[in-house]
């Protein structure tokens, strides 16, 4: 089975705690009120894990394009938009992102650790497909999940991102499974993309940190019980 990471197994944290611990992390305090309307105009600008930006500057056009390619991309993009928000706290765009490298700035969904312990019971092997420009096995380490995890396959290390056929198509080489008896669970049209490979696939809205995403409904189509 092939899941999605953002929005499917996991979600950013909320955007006011996201400003504050950043902020902190650069030696500022900052009132919530404060933290709350940079918090909405950095969402605004452009935040991994939230909406896509309404405009990317043209100096940051080409960061963006291979932003889920190269890694010095995906932080070059990022603090790029972050950095067209005025802002008084110096470093904060880095401080933003580097909450994105660690397991605080997010929250796994709360069936995502019960759902992954059940297929690893039953034998069920399961690789995460994501188009992302940083390494997230420590997350997982970190919230007691690797060993639940057989295989990543992850657009910066591969070279190809959804809906490309070849990141599911090497997913399931990396499991040793037949992509005519695999599940892709996504929350995207980018994660459907994987019935081009001959994959089934689910798609789930994404819902919020720490909330419950229906993950369990992968259960019954993988045929073992919760």
């Amino acid at each position: 089975m092939l899941f999605d990471f953002h929005g499917t197994l996991a979600q950013v944290e909320d955007p006011v705690t996201w400003v504050l611990a950043a902020a902190a992390a650069c030696g500022r305090e900052l009132d919530r009120g404060r933290a709350t309307v940079l918090a909405d105009r950095l969402v605004m600008a452009g935040r991994a894990g939230g909406p896509l930006p309404h405009r990317v500057p043209p100096a940051l056009a080409e960061h963006w394009a291979d932003r889920d390619l190269y890694a010095q991309s995906h932080r070059a993009a990022y603090t790029g938009l972050a950095s067209t928000v005025p802002t008084d706290v110096e470093g904060l765009p880095d401080a933003l992102y580097d909450r994105l490298l660690g397991p605080d700035g997010w929250l796994p969904y709360a069936d995502t650790l019960s759902t992954l312990r059940t297929l690893h019971d039953a034998g069920i092997k399961v690789a995460v497909v994501s188009n992302i420009g940083f390494d997230i096995r420590p997350h997982f380490d970190a919230w007691g999940m690797s060993s639940l995890i057989d295989a990543y396959a992850l657009s910066f290390e591969l070279g190809r991102t959804k809906p490309d056929p070849a990141i599911f198509l090497r997913a399931c080489g990396m499991l040793g499974a037949d992509p005519e008896r695999t599940l892709m669970v996504g929350d995207s049209p980018a994660d459907a993309g994987a019935v081009k490979a001959g994959c089934a696939a689910l798609v789930l809205p994404a819902a919020e940190p720490g909330r419950p995403n229906g993950l369990g409904a992968t259960l019954a189509l993988a045929g073992c019980a919760a």
